[in-house]
């Protein structure tokens, strides 16, 4: 290693991201199955169109959950190395 930064590599940081949202979907899942009058499929409903709570719905929130997070990790990458070169 040669102690230089060579910048964000795209797509590892959108599997990472998509991942993390995947995650972070199941886990309010859970939550939402813990508590189901706590009002959290609202935020759902906004940020995941088609969502409902048939097991379409959340594989559909999966792959939803997935797509935002690559998506934003293929944009996010080039727009960060794009500001942070340092020639």
């Amino acid at each position: 290693m040669t102690g230089e930064f060579s910048g964000l590599q795209t797509v590892p940081l959108a599997l990472s991201l998509g991942t993390f949202l995947v995650i972070a979907y199941a886990l309010c899942l859970a939550l939402g199955l813990i508590v189901p009058d706590g009002t959290l499929h609202r935020p759902w409903l906004q940020f995941l169109p088609g969502f409902t709570w048939t097991w379409q719905g959340m594989l559909l929130g999966f792959v939803a959950s997935f797509g935002y997070g690559f998506f934003t990790g293929v944009i996010f990458a080039p727009i960060y190395n794009f500001f942070n070169d340092n020639r």
